[in-house]
């Protein structure tokens, strides 16, 4: 069985605050509906509830569980979703409202029909939630057991996780696997994921997928960086991202020379304050660690793309060199001159951004088959740590480093991650979420220059961090994973 994601899988546009607590079950709702359609049951239902356990029952209103559920339930989905829709969707329920099932089945429905049970642990995940339909005697018609497994995964009780399904040409189980794979056939790790993207997918569709994940995660940081005010819940934390920026364009109207590092840090908790305010984000590969890749994408693009894969450079539509050539989407080579206008800055940007989100996305999909991606599973390390190294793996192949520089910059970022506790205060994922994806994203970036000043060679791989990661998350006690009963969740509030 290959470790590999889709990238259409990992990075999936949804909105926030949590992909684990908001978009997988909103996902398990849609789920459930169209089970009730499809098997004929639909018309016997008269009521439905839902039980929240775990990690979901403890922090579930605070990241906007039972909202996402009532959402899942009346048909709408992650993707195409105004978010307004689900913030309100059970926090403003109206008594006597009726809850219009799979989109047309109109049923009573109260707030009370979801049951928070933070103390039931079930076997299969810490976030699990079942849901039951019922019919007029109150007898139950059907139930589903589901369990939020991280980035938006559901998997439901007695099946595996669902991955797309498709089978593809590289197959890998871990990093050493796929750097053999990688120098058997010439690849780079960006190269090997666009041949499996493209296994199912036209290189146009790739092509413009990737563009999109691209263009959602660009306008969540600039939607981030013009939002003014306080986030939602208890906490009223205030945005302060487009403070930053502020400050920023005043020092670079000023004279000064810009602040890269200092925009970085804005970048992400630009996309990070949207999240919590349950905007439209981008898991990569979680909501919580949402703001790490884009930042990173954003800060090569603006500081430092022109000076990588500049204009009078030849790629590919991925970003890959080729001499003089530019290969097309269909694979035939194009020739251009180093003055051809038609090969813009902009265009080599584009090239460049699908090679950071595949080569992220090969190196993701490690962390997320042998360890985890669920901070409810295996605390932040897996939601943080993973974003870091994805993010750093993909600055090095931008920036042109080979393989195994990619594989080390993964490795170092994901070593100094270890052991990274979720206890967020008052289960909201604002503190510290916000600000750890901003410091992050630095690691990610100094990872990628310690990397790409060595040669790839390194004494701890990256199979054995992932492997140590998982290790450290089954010894974790389960209060410092995203229970809100640990650390920074209990302290702050005492001090």
């Amino acid at each position: 069985m290959t470790a590999y994601v889709s990238a259409f899988d990992l990075f999936s546009i949804g909105v926030g605050p949590s992909s684990s607590h908001t978009v997988g079950p909103m996902r398990a709702g849609l789920d459930f509906g169209r089970r009730l359609r499809g098997g004929g049951l639909l018309e016997r239902t008269a009521r439905v509830t839902c039980s929240l356990y775990g990690s979901l029952g403890a922090t579930g209103i605070g990241h906007g569980t039972p909202d996402a559920v009532v959402a899942g339930l009346q048909a709408l989905t992650p993707e195409t979703c105004d978010p307004a829709d689900v913030r309100r969707a059970w926090t403003d329920w109206g008594d006597g409202s009726l809850l219009a099932l799979d989109g047309t089945h109109r049923i009573p429905f109260a707030k009370e029909d979801i049951v928070f049970e933070p103390r039931t642990r079930l076997p299969g995940h810490p976030n699990a939630m079942t849901l039951r339909a019922l019919d007029e005697a109150g007898d139950v018609v059907t139930e589903e057991t589901y369990y939020s497994v991280g980035g938006g995964f559901i998997r439901r009780d007695g099946e595996e996780t669902k991955l797309g399904g498709h089978e593809h040409p590289f197959s890998y189980r871990d990093a050493a696997t796929l750097l053999e794979l990688c120098d058997e056939h010439g690849l780079t790790i960006a190269e090997l994921a666009r041949r499996n993207e493209t296994a199912v997918r036209s290189e146009e569709e790739v092509a413009a997928g990737l563009d999109a994940i691209w263009d959602a995660m660009s306008g969540c940081v600039e939607a981030g960086l013009h939002a003014e005010g306080t986030l939602p819940g208890i906490l009223k934390v205030k945005r302060r991202a487009a403070v930053i920026r502020g400050q920023l364009e005043s020092t670079e109207a000023d004279g000064h020379r810009e602040l890269p590092g200092e925009w970085l840090g804005a970048f992400a908790l630009a996309v990070n304050e949207e999240n919590a305010a349950g905007g439209r984000v981008v898991t990569a590969p979680t909501n919580g660690a949402a703001g790490i890749l884009p930042a990173v994408a954003m800060y090569w693009w603006r500081f430092l793309a022109d000076s990588g894969l500049g204009a009078g450079n030849a790629v590919t539509p991925y970003g890959e060199l080729v001499g003089s050539a530019l290969l097309g989407f269909d694979g035939t080579s194009v020739d251009v001159e180093p003055d051809d206008d038609s090969v813009t800055a902009e265009a080599n940007r584009r090239r460049g951004i699908r090679r950071f989100l595949l080569t992220a996305t090969a190196l993701g999909s490690l962390f997320k088959a042998n360890a985890s991606i669920s901070g409810a599973e295996g605390g932040c390390q897996a939601e943080v740590g993973s974003a870091c190294a994805m993010a750093a793996g993909g600055l090095t192949a931008v920036m042109g480093g080979t393989n195994r520089q990619i594989e080390n910059a993964a490795e170092i970022a994901m070593e100094h991650h270890l052991g990274l506790t979720c206890d967020p205060i008052g289960g909201l994922v604002q503190i510290p979420c916000i600000e750890r994806n901003a410091i992050a994203a630095s690691t990610a970036v100094t990872a990628a220059r310690l990397a790409l000043r060595g040669d790839g060679s390194h004494y701890v791989s990256l199979d054995a961090v992932v492997e140590t990661m998982r290790q450290t998350g089954l010894d974790m006690s389960t209060k410092y994973k995203e229970t809100s009963e640990g650390g920074l969740a209990v302290n702050v509030i005492e001090c």
